[in-house]
């Protein structure tokens, strides 16, 4: 990097930071190759995030969520899916992370039977890590087009048994760890890092603004695929409607009332139902692709992936997953902190996104400026997905060439990040 900065004076003495941020994202991206062998992502949509258990999706399946996106995407730019190599679906609750449930979504969207289709459970992260892998299948030559997606019905499927572990388990205080409740390690975080209440709830309160004015704007609109349902009453009546808007964001959220939230996790702690992020239905597609063969299909190009990195954090302090992620796939991409535009990190619970924002320094203004998971929902699987969907439309609506991160904790104690370049118009 030293390197880069004595170049870039001799060849920019005016000393425009521009010229440096260009030369790190061409000569230290995550692998030295062609522009033509880049990993693109052409297009992504997403559903509306439903309230769990009580919101317009209570009563639909994940493949019905799940079919919407995938067909929406492929009609938005042409695409046959005969021509995908390969759809990654990330899920966390279904048997089997899904694996049925998702060929069925694929057979009701019209693909055919040869293409194969898969999902991949990484909690939190397993939208992102349906990219990831998608990406990584390109940069082999294994396929040149594929999609990658993200799906979670919460309100017909629960967090619930861990499933069959070792009676050791008991021995191993890491091991022990895994088997925390989530909102205990945003407790933990909260007390061993300092995060006050009051941070928390400011935090939790910007969310809920952001994403008000961005809702009543317009913005999700581009991004949202409205879904016609079935809705059942408590009586057993049955009605249709189409579900176009994101049902979580309070508009009217005050800090005085986030204050009054008794906390939810532990009698003496900090985490609330107002400042955690709330349980919720949705899916989301992302289709990517080599540059050369999008290029070559007339295909738009979003975004490039320019770096990721999963790591692992101790498990009972799962949320500082960002807090490393983050820097590791910034070095892969060749960037720093200050060349990112945005920052799309999950907020899972307050405190650890409040904590990982200030470890990294991050402009609080570079934050979710669309709102994050305590307004918007945070539906396991699909949510990494839906990230990268609003972050390229955000870097998109700013019309010039920018960076952005997509981040997130993972329960048991991991963190995931990808880094992204918006070409420009």
């Amino acid at each position: 990097m030293n390197r880069l900065k004595v170049i870039s004076r001799h060849l920019f003495p005016g000393g425009s930071s521009e010229p440096l941020r260009v030369l790190r994202s061409s000569e230290c991206g995550s692998s030295v190759q062609s522009s033509g062998e880049e990993v693109v992502v052409v297009h992504g949509r997403r559903t509306a995030i439903g309230k769990a258990k009580r919101g317009s999706f209570k009563d639909t399946t994940p493949d019905e969520l799940l079919c919407a996106v995938m067909t929406a995407v492929l009609t938005d730019v042409g695409l046959s899916p005969d021509q995908l190599g390969d759809i990654c679906v990330g899920n966390v609750l279904q048997p089997g992370a899904g694996a049925l449930m998702v060929r069925v979504a694929h057979f009701l969207s019209g693909f055919p039977e040869t293409v194969p289709v898969y999902t991949v459970n990484r909690q939190c992260s397993s939208g992102l890590q349906a990219l990831l892998n998608i990406a990584g299948a390109i940069r082999t030559g294994s396929i040149e087009l594929g999609l990658a997606c993200g799906v979670e019905s919460m309100s017909l499927r629960s967090v619930g048994n861990p499933g069959d572990l070792s009676s050791r388990l008991s021995d191993n205080e890491k091991a022990r760890d895994c088997l925390i409740p989530m909102g205990i390690t945003s407790e933990n975080v909260a007390e061993r890092f300092g995060v006050s209440r009051e941070k928390q709830d400011a935090f939790a309160l910007s969310s809920q603004l952001k994403a008000a004015q961005a809702q009543n704007s317009g913005r999700f609109d581009q991004e949202i695929v409205p879904v016609t349902v079935t809705v059942v009453d408590d009586s057993g009546r049955e009605r249709r409607l189409v579900v176009r808007k994101d049902e979580g964001i309070r508009s009217g959220t005050t800090l005085e009332g986030l204050s009054r939230l008794r906390p939810a996790f532990k009698p003496d702690g900090s985490t609330t139902a107002g400042n955690s992020s709330q349980v919720s239905d949705g899916a989301a597609a992302v289709l990517l692709g080599r540059r050369s063969a999008v290029e070559a299909l007339g295909l738009p190009v979003l975004g490039v992936l320019r770096g990721s990195a999963v790591v692992g954090v101790p498990p009972d302090v799962m949320g500082i997953g960002p807090a490393l992620a983050i820097p590791a796939a910034l070095r892969q991409a060749g960037l720093t902190v200050d060349d990112v535009d945005v920052f799309e990190i999950n907020e899972a619970f307050a405190s650890q996104a409040v904590y990982c924002v200030e470890k990294l320094g991050i402009p609080l203004e570079k934050v979710n400026p669309n709102g994050g998971a305590i307004a918007l929902g945070h539906p396991l699987g699909c949510t990494g997905a839906r990230q990268v969907v609003t972050l390229l439309n955000e870097l998109q609506r700013r019309g010039r060439r920018a960076y952005g991160v997509v981040s997130m904790c993972i329960g048991t104690g991991m963190g995931a990040a990808a880094v992204f370049e918006y070409p420009g118009p």
